[in-house]
């Protein structure tokens, strides 16, 4: 494989948490979002927390950007399979959390509207799910650091 094919994969890995998270968050806040606009139908009040539920797999976007900006920069091309691996499996995870994560946050949204007492535990789902994502951004974090850069770290 020649330089400059290495070389576009390694920005591809840049680029990938960023823009695999954003969908990610799309699908999730979609799934969550759809499910608070038929509770605010069935319900009087409480349409703020629907909402805000709602909107809990939109952290997997800003996970992306932290990540896509501790990779951004010139690096050895050496290091672009390293980042290419890391961002895309990053990105990966940080998809299919915030989908699932929208998933969770619509079945809490039904439990709560039939029971408005079970909010915080029906909540809690879609916490777990955030962890996981929270474990692939810190992961990506460390292994990125310790790729080769153009400046000559690690």
């Amino acid at each position: 494989m020649d330089e400059s094919m290495v070389e576009m994969l390694g920005r591809v890995g840049v680029y990938a948490p960023l823009f695999l998270g954003a969908i990610g968050s799309i699908l999730g806040c979609a799934a969550g979002g759809q499910a608070a606009c038929g509770a605010m139908l069935d319900v009087e009040g409480g349409y703020g927390r629907l909402i805000g539920v709602s909107a809990l797999p939109s952290s997997q976007t800003i996970y992306g950007i932290v990540v896509m900006l501790s990779m951004n920069g010139s690096f050895q091309i050496q290091a672009a399979p390293g980042m290419f691996a890391i961002g895309v499996l990053c990105g990966l995870a940080l998809l299919f959390s915030g989908w699932f994560q929208g998933k969770c946050c619509a079945s809490a949204i039904h439990a709560t509207k039939s029971k408005p007492e079970v909010f915080g535990l029906s909540v809690a789902p879609a916490a777990i799910v955030e962890g996981f994502a929270v474990f692939a951004f810190v992961f990506a974090l460390i292994l990125a650091g310790g790729l080769p850069t153009a400046a000559g770290g690690s």
